[in-house]
């Protein structure tokens, strides 16, 4: 019985140490504040996506960053309220193309086509309307060219859409430099009260319903909206008392030249940050475009610094931008550079055209370099399961041994 006994311990240990090591590989679960993610990785993955989205107009290339970007929302997206608007930003796409190839359907395309597929009644406009028709021919090259251009747009919505769905404002804004702090937290305020105020309409309407009162049209409208606003107001007052109390808005006294090296430098940047911005997206501009982005973001981070020293303040528990954050932001920046660098040397593979004709290909190397995008879900935090889930998974996974070990046999009369 002792050799059994030593045997089942010695096997329990070896299954200890194997999920210990396994527990290594994985990515932790993001119960803890200390293990969740800083939110800035995940917008500065989603950037990246929607840089190297701009730098193509390939279907296949834009099909496969919209799958990957997809793919991390499903695996690592939690059940927050802001986490659900993923679905609206897919819709918003759609509807882009549809209103893209509907304005190359009724104001016609710059592109020429000689496969004509139908032709509209076309409305006779002045002279000085010259290079603006209405109706006339619709060509298969057009709708083309206006499918693959709405396709582009509507990827950059859907990565801007999965960096919406899966960092979180609040810690967002709560990271913001000191420069910006006042405005930070009056944005995180709103946010924090917009809830409460869409709780407050709801108990409203449903109290008047019970009393058998409208609650719909101009006057449920008006009748509920006052109370609305009176308890709005008494929450603004009451967190205006709290943040006074907690002296909130003081400021350091800064030299004079120190406010206006700042003010220079931060609309400097932002200046340089805006034209670099331009640079990298437009085909003209990928020469000047990144020197004038990196010189532009130096400028802005070193007046943002100095603007920093007028605010006192003293932040709790910040988040830290740990490994795991640097690996979900390398993975965008690798995905964006590798596809700037992409269409230097293959601009047909990256932008087929089509006059005359033809089937766009899948390019190999720029489609490996996107598949870069799906590292988060691999080294991002897991979203915690809720409780009901855990219980039933560490159920399911459990050995039977654990239980015979664990549990006192019972004594047979």
């Amino acid at each position: 019985m002792r050799h059994r006994g030593g045997a089942v311990r010695g096997a329990k240990g070896a299954r200890g140490a194997v999920a210990a090591a396994r527990a290594g590989l994985v990515a932790p679960e993001a119960g803890r504040r200390s293990d969740a993610l800083h939110s800035g990785a995940w917008w500065v993955w989603a950037l990246g996506l929607a840089t190297a989205a701009s730098r193509t107009t390939n279907p296949l290339l834009l099909g496969l960053l919209i799958a990957v970007a997809g793919y991390v929302v499903a695996v690592r997206r939690t059940d927050a309220p802001w986490a659900r608007s993923y679905g609206a930003f897919v819709k918003l796409g759609l509807a882009v193309i549809a209103i893209r190839l509907g304005f190359a359907v009724f104001l016609g395309s710059p592109i020429p086509g000689t496969h004509v597929l139908f032709t509209l009644p076309e409305v006779p406009l002045p002279e000085w309307a010259k290079g603006v028709r209405i109706g006339g021919r619709v060509s298969a090259e057009s709708l083309l060219f206006a499918l693959y251009e709405g396709l582009k747009l509507a990827t950059l919505l859907i990565c801007v859409g999965a960096a919406n769905a899966l960092a979180n404002p609040v810690r967002l804004l709560k990271s913001l430099p000191g420069a910006l702090y006042e405005a930070g937290v009056a944005v995180v305020v709103a946010m924090t009260f917009a809830p409460q105020l869409i709780a407050d309409v709801q108990r409203l309407r449903k109290a008047r319903r019970l009393r058998g009162r409208p609650d719909r049209g101009v006057r449920g409208l008006l009748q509920v909206g006052l109370p609305v606003l009176e308890g709005a107001l008494e929450r603004s007052v009451a967190l205006a008392a709290a943040m006074d109390a907690r002296g909130y808005g003081r400021t350091a006294h800064v030299p004079v030249a120190v406010r206006r090296t700042t003010a220079a430098l931060t609309l400097g940047g932002l200046l340089g940050v805006c034209a670099g911005t331009y640079g990298l997206l437009a085909a003209e501009g990928a020469g000047f475009g990144l020197p004038v982005l990196l010189g532009g973001l130096g400028a802005a981070l070193g007046g943002l610094w100095l603007g920093g020293r007028r605010c006192v303040r003293t932040r709790y528990r910040p988040d830290r931008w740990a490994a795991r954050a640097w690996l979900v932001s390398g993975s965008g920046v690798a995905v964006a550079g590798l596809m700037i660098w992409a269409a230097s040397y293959d601009p047909v593979g990256l932008r087929p055209g089509v006059i005359p004709l033809t089937t766009p290909e899948l390019p190999l190397w720029p489609a490996l370099s996107v598949l870069l995008g799906l590292a988060p879900a691999f080294v991002a935090p897991r979203p915690a399961l809720p409780a009901p889930a855990k219980d039933a998974m560490s159920s399911s996974t459990n050995d039977p041994t654990d239980d015979l070990m664990n549990d006192p046999p019972k004594e047979t009369p």
